[in-house]
This record gives structure tokens, sequence and C-alpha cells, in this order.
């Protein structure tokens, strides 16, 4: 059995953070993971795509979370959003993202081992 907890930090705009740096290349490594993620949950999520390729390879952090996302597992995702109409825009594009994440169907069954019944 596994647990994985993740916190996905939210989208980096470089032009509100004023970032440089080290810290550039962070939020940008940051919204490439957050892209190939996106990527993964609309291929799962989506009916008319279902038994197409599904892009896990295409970053660390899809490859870690390939089992809970299209695997034999149960996974809760919790969006936090703020209030705030000064991040409105960001707040939407969680909500986006989060009802894509909820369009993705696991069939979770228990794993037993033939062998220990007898």
């Amino acid at each position: 059995s596994k647990f994985h907890f993740v916190d996905l930090a939210g989208s980096e705009r470089l032009k509100r953070t004023g970032a440089v740096g080290d810290r550039m290349k962070e939020g940008i490594n940051i919204n490439k993971g957050l892209l190939a993620l996106g990527n993964v949950i609309s291929a799962l999520g989506d009916e008319k795509r279902k038994g197409s390729h599904v892009p896990f390879r295409d970053s660390k952090i899809t490859r870690l979370l390939q089992d809970s996302l299209g695997g034999n597992s149960q996974t809760l995702m919790i969006a936090c959003v703020s209030p705030s109409d000064t991040n409105f825009d960001e707040t939407l594009n969680t909500l986006k993202y989060a009802n894509r994440a909820r369009n993705i169907k696991n069939k979770p069954v228990i794993n037993r081992d033939p062998m220990a019944a007898k």
C-alpha cells in the first residue's frame, strides 16, 4: 500500500511574483510540472480519449503519481482557493483544474493473494 501527499504549490506567474534567477527557474519548473499533470488529467478524464496515450513520462510529478491517477487506487484532490478578487484568475484556473481531475474514474479492487486463502 502506498500513500502520496503532494502539495502542488500553484502556478507561478513570473510577472506577478517578480522572480529572477534561481527563483524564476524554480517557478518555470513548477509550471512545466503542472502543465504535464494537467495533460495527464485531461487524457485520463476525457471519455473521447479513452485508451489513447497518457503522457505519464513527461515530468517527475506525473511519473510519481502514475499509480494514484490511473491505477488501482483511491485518490483525493483538495483544491485550495482564495475568496479575494485579486486572486480571481488563479482561483478560476484551480477550479477548472479540479473539475478536470474529478472526471477521472478509477475502479480500485482489493488485491488478494490467492495462496493466502488456502
